[in-house]
């Protein structure tokens, strides 16, 4: 019986210890959904799976971690946003821009990009698998070889 009782908070203390994930705040959630203005709103980890973002004001918001599967975020400002892990999967980013976010470590697989711009974004391990990118800055490749 002791050793079953030990064996069960041996189990239980890493998932005691990891804590809860830190989403962001549920008013910004709410304020984007109602009004599509949410400039340096804190949106990280939220789940916006399939939201109808186009047009948003998303200007210098953390979306670090967001799932955004699916969502569309046509002609959406997303201008110096902290995107860095973000799940973007199926994404529609058409006409979006992305001047100076960070990009780096989001899944764009199967992502829909035409003409967004990302003129200073960081883009370190992006996944484009399947992705359709046109007039986009962003491509398959590294440096340029020396002559």
């Amino acid at each position: 019986m002791k050793s079953n009782i030990f064996n069960a908070i041996l189990l239980a203390t890493p998932l005691i210890l990891a804590g809860p994930v830190m989403a962001g705040n549920p008013a910004h959630v709410q304020q984007l959904l109602d009004t599509g203005l949410c400039q340096g709103c804190d949106l990280s980890n939220e789940d916006l799976r399939y939201a109808h973002l186009i047009g948003s004001d998303l200007r210098e918001a953390n979306l670090e971690g967001a799932i955004l599967i699916e969502a569309n975020l046509e002609g959406a400002d997303l201008t110096g946003a902290n995107l860095e892990g973000a799940n973007l999967t199926g994404a529609m980013l058409t006409n979006a821009s992305l001047n100076d976010s960070n990009l780096d470590n989001v899944n764009l697989a199967s992502a829909i990009i035409y003409d967004a711009d990302v003129t200073g974004a960081s883009m370190e391990n992006l996944n484009i698998t399947n992705a359709q990118i046109f007039n986009t800055g962003i491509g398959v490749g590294g440096a340029k070889p020396t002559p």
